[in-house]
C-alpha cells in the first residue's frame, strides 16, 4: 500500500497538478484560515508557536503565488470564473480587522493555566501579526489572482482542454477510485444508477398521491414547514439524528468509536462555497474532537428532511466511525492510520446513510425520499463528472442534467456543480465506492449463509482503516475464507 501510494504520487508529480494549489474548495487561502482551530493552544509555548505560524504567512503566500506563476508558464491554469471566487474568499478573510478575524479565535478565551501578562502579551502580538501581517498578505494574494492569474485562467470548465488533459483525467479517476473503471464505463453505470434510483423515488411518490418523483420532490422543496427557520435549527437537527443513532451502533458494531463527536456551524468565510455538511477527524489524542460542519447560511433554503441521511454521512455510522476508528488500531503503521483513500471513506459514508433504514429509522415517509435523493446525487456525479471532464459538456449541460436528474436547487446546485469541476475524478468515489461495499456484503452473506454475522462484517470492513478498494476486496475474501474454516467441522477418528 505505501508503494502504490508513492507510486501515485509520483503520477501526479509528473503531471504538475502541484502547479495549480487554488480553487474555491482547497489551497492556503482556506487551509491557514482553518489553523486556529486545528492548531493545539493550551499553553503558553503552543500560543507562541501560533505566533510563529502568523509571521510566516507572507513567506508561504509567495512561495505558492510563484508556484502559481510556474503553473501559468506551463499552462496549467484552473477554469477563470473558480479563481474570481479565489479572489473574492481572500478578501472575505482579509476584511474582518482585529479580534473579529478569523485567526483572532485564540485570543477570545485563553486557557487558564497561561499567567495574565503573558495572556496580554500574547494577546496584543497576535493581533498585531494579523494586522500587519496576515490580512496585507491575503489582501496581496487576492489583489494577485484578480488582476494577474484569474484572466488567464482556463475558458474551458473540463480537465481535457489541458495539456495531456486526457491522460491527467484517467490518472485522477484511477487515483481517486482506486480501480482500473474507464471514464466511459463509470458514465455509463453512473445513468444505469440514475435510472434505477429514480425509480424507487418515484415508487414512494405514488404512495404519496404524486404523479412521479419530480413532483413529490417540488411540493417538499416548496413546502415552507420543512425549511429550516433559523440557523440555531438546522444545527440542532443534525444533532438530533447522530444522537437517535448512538444507542443503535451495537446492533450494527463490534467495533466503537472512542473520540467525541460534535456539531458545529461552517465558517462564516466558507459559506457561500462549502457543502451543506462536512467532516474533520479527531486528533490521535482525542484533545480536538471529531467535527461535523454545518452550512447554517441560507437557511431558510436548508430542506430539513435531508439531513438525516446527511447526518448519518458525516456522522456515525459514517465518517466519524470509520476515521475515528482508523486513528484508534495501535497495530497499524501511522501511514495507515492516517490512510486517505476517498473511495473507501466516501463509499463507507454512502453505504452508512443505508444502514439508517436498516435499524428502523426515515419513518417520515419525505425523509426516506430525501435519502434517495442523496443517493440519487451520487450516481449524477458519475454522470457529471464524466460529462464535463472527458465528455467535454459544458458548465451549462451539467446544470441542466442535475435539475433534471437531482433534487438540488439555488446555491447547492451551483456549489455543486462547481466542486466537480474544481476537483476532478473526487465526485466519482461516493458511489464507486458504495457499491463496492454492497458487493462485498451480499459476497459474505451468499457464502456465509446463517453464519454470516452484520457486526462481524462492518468490523471488518474498519479495523483495517481506509484502503485501496481492490485491497479491500482481497481482505474480504480472506475474512469469508477465514469464517468458513473455523465454522467446518473438525476430523477426528
Amino acid at each position: 500500500m505505501l508503494t502504490r501510494k508513492v507510486q501515485n504520487d509520483l503520477e501526479d508529480i509528473a503531471l504538475k497538478n502541484y502547479e495549480m494549489p487554488l480553487d474555491q474548495f482547497n489551497g492556503i487561502h482556506l487551509s491557514l484560515a482553518e489553523m486556529a482551530s486545528l492548531v493545539p493552544l493550551d499553553s503558553t509555548k503552543h500560543y507562541e508557536d501560533y505566533l510563529a505560524r502568523l509571521h510566516q504567512v507572507p513567506r508561504a503566500t509567495e512561495q505558492v503565488i510563484e508556484l502559481l506563476k510556474l503553473g501559468e508558464k506551463d499552462g496549467l491554469m484552473p477554469p477563470k470564473f473558480l479563481l474570481e471566487k479565489v479572489a473574492t474568499q481572500c478578501d472575505s478573510i482579509a476584511a474582518p480587522e482585529g479580534e473579529a478575524s478569523a485567526f483572532a479565535d485564540p485570543v477570545k478565551k485563553f486557557p487558564a493555566e497561561i499567567a495574565p501578562a503573558d495572556q496580554e502579551r500574547l494577546r496584543d502580538a497576535i493581533l498585531r501579526a494579523i494586522d500587519t501581517d496576515v490580512r496585507p498578505t491575503y489582501l496581496k494574494l487576492g489583489k494577485f489572482v484578480r488582476e494577474d492569474y484569474a484572466p488567464k485562467g482556463r475558458t474551458e470548465p473540463g480537465f481535457w482542454a489541458l495539456p495531456d488533459g486526457d491522460a491527467r483525467y484517467r490518472a485522477a479517476v484511477r487515483k481517486e477510485t482506486t480501480t482500473d473503471i474507464t471514464p466511459e464505463q463509470i458514465h455509463q453505470l453512473g445513468l444505469a444508477q440514475v435510472r434505477e434510483i429514480e425509480a424507487q423515488m418515484n415508487a414512494i411518490a405514488k404512495q404519496q398521491g404524486f404523479a412521479d418523483w419530480k413532483s413529490f420532490g417540488t411540493a417538499t422543496l416548496n413546502n415552507p414547514k420543512l425549511m429550516a427557520s433559523s440557523r440555531e435549527e438546522v444545527l440542532d437537527t443534525y444533532r438530533r439524528y447522530i444522537a437517535q443513532m448512538q444507542p443503535k451502533l451495537p446492533e450494527l458494531f463490534g467495533l466503537l468509536p472512542k473520540a467525541r463527536l460534535e456539531v458545529i456551524p461552517v465558517e462564516a468565510y466558507r459559506e457561500k462555497e462549502a457543502a451543506a455538511a462536512s467532516y474533520q477527524q479527531p486528533t490521535p489524542d482525542g484533545s480536538r474532537p471529531g467535527r461535523v460542519y454545518v452550512n447554517t447560511g441560507d437557511y431558510h433554503e436548508r430542506d430539513l428532511p435531508e439531513m438525516e441521511a446527511t447526518a448519518y454521512h458525516e456522522g456515525i455510522p459514517g465518517h466519524h466511525m470509520q476515521l475515528s476508528i482508523q486513528e484508534e488500531l495501535p497495530e497499524l503503521p501511522a501511514f495507515r492510520q492516517h490512510a486517505f483513500y476517498t473511495a473507501y471513506i466516501e463509499g463507507w459514508a454512502l453505504y452508512a446513510e443505508r444502514l439508517g433504514k436498516e435499524v428502523g429509522f426515515y419513518q417520515d415517509p419525505q425523509n426516506d425520499f430525501a435519502r434517495l435523493g442523496s443517493e440519487l446525487l451520487r450516481a449524477a456525479r458519475l454522470v457529471e463528472d464524466t460529462g464535463v471532464h472527458y465528455k467535454h459538456w459544458t458548465r451549462d449541460q451539467m446544470v441542466e442534467f442535475f435539475e433534471e436528474h437531482s433534487l438540488e436547487t439555488g446555491t447547492d446546485l451551483q456549489a455543486e456543480v462547481d466542486r466537480y469541476i474544481a476537483w476532478p475524478g473526487q465526485a466519482l468515489s461516493y458511489k464507486i465506492g458504495q457499491l463496492k461495499f454492497l458487493e462485498l456484503r451480499k459476497r459474505a452473506q451468499d457464502q456465509l449463509g446463517d453464519k454470516f454475522d452484520i457486526r462481524a462484517f462492518h468490523d471488518e470492513m474498519l479495523n483495517g482503516g481506509a484502503m485501496p478498494l481492490d485491497v479491500l476486496d482481497w481482505r474480504t475474501n480472506s475474512w469469508i475464507a477465514a469464517v468458513k474454516a473455523e465454522a467446518a467441522p473438525k476430523g477426528g477418528k
